[in-house]
């Protein structure tokens, strides 16, 4: 337990703030490593113990994972949200550019999803040798 401000809050091992944040403990390790966790306090033992500042930090990089955002692009967005004057106009460039970046993606995606339902439509997939998916990727 802490009572740096006065009030107590539990500290968590890394288990406990992996399953409070749904992140792995692996992940954890991982944000930790390439800072966008900042390194925690230690027990004597060594152990890595985490407050709820640390897991809401877990939570807003899972969230902003699973929007697919960069690792690059999750470091600025954390600067940015731990920065309480920051101006939104910088975090609406990051999301629009990463709006772009998806649209893009997609029409790839789409593309090569007509390019392979056309090879798929013109292989007999029987007993024959004769495959126009493997003469089209041998090209």
């Amino acid at each position: 337990m802490s009572t740096d401000t006065g009030t107590t809050t539990a500290l968590l091992n890394i288990g406990e703030a992996a399953e409070r944040s749904g992140v792995s403990a692996k992940m954890v390790r991982h944000y930790e490593s390439l800072g966008l966790l900042p390194h925690v306090r230690r027990t004597e033992a060594g152990y890595r113990q985490y407050g709820e500042t640390e897991v809401n930090t877990l939570r807003f990089i899972r969230r902003a994972r699973d929007l697919g955002f960069s690792m690059a692009e999750i470091a600025e967005l954390l600067r940015l949200w731990q920065n309480r004057r920051r101006s939104s106009a910088e975090v609406k460039r990051i999301a629009q550019a990463h709006v772009a970046d998806l649209e893009r993606r997609i029409a790839e995606m789409a593309a090569m999803k007509q390019t392979l339902q056309q090879l798929v439509s013109c292989c007999h997939g029987d007993h024959r040798p004769e495959c126009p998916i493997l003469d089209d990727l041998g090209q």
